[in-house]
């Protein structure tokens, strides 16, 4: 089946295969061997920053918890606990 140009005031729209064969940034083709990593799954998870809630590989220890309950909240929604350099 032929490809068509879908050129809308005097731009291209569409599907870039219609106008674009895939190419690298030096414009070279596009090989399904050089996209295939040769690596195993558990190298990958070692190379990957995995977190899970507040627990991360990189952060190294957890999101600061402690801190000073502070006075005259009232009836506040949000938090009672300071946990910056109180001077």
């Amino acid at each position: 089946m032929p490809k068509y140009s879908m050129k809308r005031d005097g731009k291209e729209v569409g599907p870039a295969s219609v106008y674009a064969e895939p190419h690298t940034m030096e414009g070279k083709k596009v090989t399904v061997a050089g996209a295939i990593k040769d690596t195993s799954g558990a190298q990958v998870m070692d190379d990957m920053n995995i977190s899970i809630g507040k627990i991360s590989k990189s952060l190294g220890k957890g999101v600061k918890t402690s801190g000073i309950e502070t006075r005259g909240n009232g009836a506040a929604t949000k938090g009672r606990i300071a946990r910056g350099p109180m001077a």
